[in-house]
């Protein structure tokens, strides 16, 4: 595995880096808890030590599944977790009515204020089982509270120690640039893959020059990028994939379509269609890491050996044309 510097923080992250949005079961269909955290303690054994995690992931339950399995390994993981999404409180701005893992309906909000900020870092500490964060970031835009307040929040716990770097995530450009100005930013995680690249017009070509690291998720698309998937896959109930663009027509033809070109060019390197896109795409220009979901180890096996190739250029250049044919329309 590849380790990566984060922005012009001191953080070194594994290239591809444990998402466990999936593991929290919270729009995925549930997920099995005993795999879950065999899963993130077979990415820490094989050196994907970065992890990523959320408060609204399983509300608690990805970051306390994280924290059992990091037990007594701190010292070699890199948590990274979020702020800024509530589901216990209706404050700042309504963001969409969703569901537990039980089915009880939940509105979720979107509030970061000073006070919420650093009232949420506890709570993250408290179900990771650690006194430190390594990447603490702002879940998504709360239009309800100033910038500067919520930057003075990271600064505050920053000088406490609590947490070692702070990070934005899907942040429009003139955010990153008011954000930045209040407070040195460390990274930006933003959907990426090779059918989402909206951040390579203003985005990615602004963290560059800044030196602000890019986390990407979703860089497989939810599933729809690793070959598995067909036009009868079954989804369980809970599970909102079928509700995105991608997977609704014709994008969806289009897509699977495209993956069949990219599984050519995977197997005359003897990997697979997954591997092939994750380190395409932790190939990319000012891609620090690239998040890459799993629910059981095998899942984690695969992710890690993606981390391990190198593409060489007339691979790349071969994906890039491919890439450049597809057409994604906003179906919504």
């Amino acid at each position: 595995m590849r380790y990566r510097k984060l922005g012009q923080s001191e953080l070194e992250l594994s290239s591809i880096a444990f998402g466990a949005w999936a593991i929290g079961g919270w729009l995925w269909g549930g997920a099995d808890k005993k795999d879950a955290v065999t899963a993130i303690e077979t990415a820490i054994d094989n050196g994907m030590t970065t992890i990523d995690t959320a408060p609204v992931y399983g509300f608690g339950l990805s970051e306390e599944l994280t924290g059992k399995a990091i037990k007594g390994k701190r010292s070699k993981v890199q948590i990274l977790t979020k702020f800024g999404m509530l589901w216990d409180e209706k404050k700042g701005v309504f963001f969409f009515k969703s569901q537990s893992n039980e089915g009880k309906d939940i509105d979720i909000y979107k509030y970061s204020s000073k006070e919420r900020v650093i009232s949420d870092c506890e709570k993250s500490l408290k179900r990771l089982g650690t006194d430190y964060i390594d990447l603490f970031q702002i879940h998504w835009p709360d239009e309800s509270t100033p910038v500067a307040d919520t930057m003075e929040a990271l600064e505050i716990l920053i000088k406490q120690g609590k947490v070692r770097a702070a990070g934005v995530c899907n942040y429009s450009e003139s955010l990153l640039k008011e954000a930045n100005s209040k407070l040195a930013l460390t990274s930006e995680q933003v959907p990426y893959s090779m059918v989402n690249r909206g951040i390579e017009k203003d985005i990615l070509p602004y963290c560059i020059d800044n030196k602000i690291g890019i986390l990407a998720y979703s860089p497989l698309q939810r599933g729809l990028l690793t070959g598995k998937m067909n036009g009868s896959y079954r989804f369980n109930a809970g599970d909102s994939r079928p509700t995105t663009i991608y997977y609704k027509e014709p994008n969806l033809g289009r897509i699977l379509e495209f993956v069949e070109d990219l599984r050519k060019i995977a197997s005359e390197t003897s990997i697979t269609v997954s591997q092939l896109v994750l380190n395409w795409t932790i190939q990319q220009p000012g891609i620090t890491c690239a998040l890459a979901g799993a629910r059981n180890p095998q899942q984690v096996l695969d992710n890690v050996k993606a981390g391990n190739i190198n593409l060489d250029a007339e691979s790349i250049g071969r994906i890039n044309e491919l890439i450049s044919t597809l057409t994604i329309e906003n179906t919504i």
